[in-house]
């Protein structure tokens, strides 16, 4: 698990792009950070936890997905 800081205007599909390379992957990062929830638009310097993703196994995906 990492961390992210937060740049003025990010929101939650901004950060997993930037973290995970991918918008749909917001979700994993909500479920890490439950306190966070509220916001909408992040100020700068809000520290948000980079949970890991599940392997693609774990996901159902094929291998080849990983």
């Amino acid at each position: 698990m990492g961390s992210y800081h937060t740049i003025q205007g990010d929101t939650w599909d901004v950060i997993a792009k930037r973290v995970y390379g991918a918008e749909k992957c917001a979700d994993y990062l909500m479920a890490g950070n439950w306190a966070l929830l509220d916001y909408l638009i992040f100020p700068s310097g809000v520290v948000v936890k980079v949970p890991d993703l599940p392997k693609a196994e774990d996901l159902g995906l094929p291998i080849w997905r990983d």
